[in-house]
């Protein structure tokens, strides 16, 4: 028996790598002589540079950058030196974790940080640089990764503007003659949102951050103020484009101000494990993530992992904290397995995740086995 345990983060509580590591501990706990490897995936939010980072070998590289609301803080990236490639996690600077709830501020966060990493990676010679987007407490539109990077935000006094998203509506004027040459960079998310409008971030993700329906009005403007200027003076104009609402915006701002493209998260991640190839050589898929519900199909790890399973007619089994009752949700996998197995607050259970996962993974190996032999 092969098994490709390829699960997404629980987030909050367990990264992808150590949700593999807790499964493959459960199953060969009854299963000894079963034959394991692990892909752990990301679709673009946190924990693609960690996935990466673990299947390409890489090294971890620290620096010092500014959190959302400008406190200095040590943050890494991941670089593959044989590919003088960098990974970055935007919410490792910019992440909505970074924050305690009463520190939110939707109109002052910004992505100066995100920024930072960039930079540092490329002057580190980075030939390629991978960004994860999701998890922000941003709806900057990616200025303050801008200013980072030298760009130059100006009001009609000709003055610098902080770079924060309660400037917005006071913006005039972009200058990209002090931004720094930047090699080919990949932005990888996992929604369709555009940048403004209904769909747009600042109506169905600032909310998320802290804002208030005032906030969220302020946020709208000030970002379609700033695609206004942005395609006056650089000639470009991604509003519209699928993805560019992502984390706050800074999707916007990569293909604007890096000239990024933007994939899917999970695609990137796959194509680099060669997940495919690895799924059709196994005889059974294991996955998984911290809720498996709606969202789960629109882009999502453990949709995407279903998916490929179903083309290779593998079996795929998967794990989760808590799982919608979802006819939908129950046809994409064969099996599904949700890991509390007594009664638990839900702190106890996210710190306490890698415990239950073992045994329900365990569980699950006992009533396969039971399976083979019947």
């Amino acid at each position: 028996m092969k098994i490709l345990v390829a699960p997404d983060k629980f987030k909050g509580s367990l990264s992808a790598v150590a949700v593999a590591e807790a499964i493959s501990a459960g199953f060969r706990r009854v299963w000894p002589e079963v034959e394991i490897t692990h892909a752990p995936i990301a679709d673009g939010g946190e924990g693609f540079a960690d996935a990466l980072r673990d299947a390409l070998g890489g090294e971890w590289v620290t620096t010092r950058a500014l959190d959302p609301i400008g406190r200095e803080v040590d943050a890494r990236y991941a670089w593959v030196e044989s590919e003088k490639l960098a990974i970055i996690d935007m919410s490792e600077t910019s992440g909505l974790w970074r924050l305690k709830p009463e520190e939110l501020a939707p109109l002052q966060a910004n992505t100066f940080g995100t920024g930072q990493l960039i930079r540092h990676a490329t002057e580190r010679g980075a030939r390629k640089i991978l960004v994860g987007l999701g998890g922000s407490a941003t709806t900057d539109g990616g200025i303050g990764m801008a200013e980072a990077l030298g760009y130059n935000f100006l009001t009609s006094d000709g003055e610098d503007l902080e770079p924060i998203p309660g400037n917005l509506l006071a913006l005039i004027r972009v200058e990209a003659h002090n931004a720094i040459d930047l090699p080919e960079i990949i932005a990888a998310c996992d929604v369709q949102n555009p940048l403004l409008g209904p769909r747009g971030t600042a109506h169905v993700f600032s909310p998320q951050k802290g804002a208030k329906e005032m906030d969220i009005v302020a946020l709208e403007e000030g970002l379609l103020n700033l695609a206004d200027v942005v395609a006056n003076d650089l000639e470009c104009d991604f509003r519209d484009t699928p993805g560019a609402g992502a984390a706050g915006g800074i999707a916007f701002g990569l293909l604007s101000f890096c000239r990024a493209k933007i994939c899917s998260g999970f695609d990137l991640v796959a194509d680099t494990l060669h997940l495919e190839d690895r799924i059709a050589a196994c005889d059974l898929v294991v996955t998984g993530e911290g809720r498996i519900d709606g969202q789960t199909l629109e882009g999502k790890g453990p949709a995407g992992v279903a998916a490929l399973a179903r083309k290779h007619q593998k079996p795929v089994l998967a794990f989760a904290g808590s799982i919608a009752d979802s006819p939908a949700v129950g046809s994409l996998f064969d099996a599904l397995c949700a890991i509390i197995d007594e009664p638990v607050s839900l702190d106890a259970a996210m710190q306490r995740g890698a415990e239950f996962l073992e045994r329900s993974a365990a569980r699950a190996a006992r009533t396969l086995r039971l399976g083979q032999r019947l």
